[in-house]
């Protein structure tokens, strides 16, 4: 088992990490920029180093400065989490070439699932079913609209690099196809590095369903069931909770059989999560890999008793996970509370946190590095904490949600609590029957 683990990540994600680590007795390195350097996670950690300035590509995407990090420490291993640089693969494949393991899958695989069109190809080979659309990246605008025709309106013109809906453009009418390809390619390649985009059918209102799978290195895969992640603004997930309400036992089976076989077309190694779009008639479609832990794995963790990170380090200290079975139990969901304004479009607001008072009691769980006379900086993600919830049934679940998030005090700057307060109030998401269309109708009070 590795001695010492290098976390490259900050924030929630990282003190997760290190929590599992502590518990499995594996020493923790973190590194930090100098926004924070008052972090928990560097607090945490058995050693810190400062990789760098506030910049992300100065400190948290500078691969060289992590590797030396690492090596300085006598790290043997190093976890991305998820964000930064937990699906790049030039990074994986750096930390194989100095002999530190990346806990995760091989540069290989997350190239094969990391491009969409690529993952589109495996997927489609692999028997997986995939929404109708481009055979491959679509070169010129004669191509795009040929493809259009073929497919019908409306169509989704989709980025084949990067992610969080960067990039996406929907097209209704073919006088709006040339505009909306120039405008994908270039936000992709400012997004990205790369302005490569393909074309598929845009299911109208679907719900956004996903499997989580663990894979080792010995070729058994086993899948933990699905979430449901289809409360979105702008792609960005913001409510997820397992099991969907809108997946029965006979289609579970169906969609995690679809995603064993797609982790195993590739050999897959590690946690990951195969995300489907569900159409209004019971039908999925592969969308996309994802090549890491998700922001959203409590709800598993919760729903399933297992502990997610620490099966990552298990697979990737090369252990077997044959025979090991996981029993889903109750419903989990789960809410990102961010330093964000709903009062005024979500807007960021970052701050200093006078008062941070979490929820407790039977069923709730907080994962946050906050604290109060914490400053949430603008230069990262604005989420501050995740409150994960577990009961018997889904209504029971909603009803506990609620309770936690009327103790949920933060003082100091605006965040989405009190958007999370009024949807699970909402009539629509008590009813469980919604799709990803359900922000345009819900209507938000402002607080006052």
């Amino acid at each position: 088992m590795f001695k010492k683990i290098l976390v490259a990540n900050r924030g929630e994600i990282a003190l997760r990490i290190m929590q599992t680590c502590r518990e499995m007795g594996i020493s923790t390195v973190a590194v930090y920029s100098t926004a924070d350097a008052e972090s928990i996670h560097v607090k945490y950690a058995d050693e810190a180093v400062c990789i760098g300035p506030a910049l992300s590509r100065e400190s948290y995407l500078n691969i060289p400065r992590i590797i030396a990090a690492a090596e300085v420490t006598n790290a043997d291993a190093i976890h991305p989490g998820y964000g930064f640089l937990a699906e790049n693969a030039d990074f994986a494949e750096v930390c194989s070439s100095v002999n530190i393991k990346f806990i995760g899958p091989t540069a290989k695989m997350i190239n094969q699932m990391g491009d969409k069109n690529t993952a589109k190809a495996t997927m489609i080979a692999a028997g997986v079913p995939v929404v109708p659309g481009s055979q491959g990246l679509v070169s010129n605008l004669a191509e795009a609209v040929k493809t259009a025709q073929n497919t019908g309106y409306p169509v989704i013109i989709k980025p084949t690099a990067g992610g969080g809906g960067k990039g996406m453009r929907v097209v209704h009418e073919e006088n709006q196809l040339e505009k909306a390809l120039n405008t994908a390619r270039s936000e992709a390649e400012q997004a990205f590095g790369n302005s490569g985009v393909y074309i598929e059918k845009f299911l109208e209102n679907p719900r956004h369903v996903e499997i989580q799978i663990l894979s080792d290195q010995h070729g058994n895969t086993i899948h933990l069931g699905e979430r449901d992640c289809t409360v979105q603004r702008r792609h960005q997930k913001l409510i997820e909770e397992t099991p969907s309400p809108a997946v029965d036992d006979a289609l579970r089976k169906t969609m995690g059989d679809a995603a064993v076989a797609a982790a195993a077309a590739i050999n897959y190694e590690g946690a990951g999560t195969i995300e489907f779009l569900l159409d209004k008639h019971g039908k999925f479609f592969f969308m996309e890999m994802n090549t890491r832990i998700q922001v959203e794995h409590p709800v598993t963790e919760e729903r399933y008793d297992v502990d997610i990170v620490r099966e990552q380090i298990i697979i990737a200290d090369g252990q077997s996970i044959a025979g090991r079975t996981f029993t889903p139990k109750g419903h989990s969901i789960e809410c990102r509370i961010n330093a964000e304004d709903p009062d005024h479009l979500f807007r960021p607001s970052p701050g200093q946190l006078q008062v941070f008072h979490t929820p407790g009691g039977h069923g709730v769980r907080v994962d946050s590095h906050a604290y109060a006379s914490y400053v949430v900086p603008s230069n990262y993600d604005s989420m501050i904490a995740k409150l994960i919830v577990t009961a018997h049934t889904r209504d029971e679940a909603i009803a506990r949600m609620s309770r936690a998030l009327d103790e949920f005090i933060v003082l100091g700057v605006k965040t989405t609590i009190p958007f999370h307060k009024q949807v699970m109030h909402s009539a629509v998401f008590q009813s469980g029957v919604f799709d990803t269309s359900f922000l345009e109708s819900f209507r938000y009070e402002k607080s006052i």
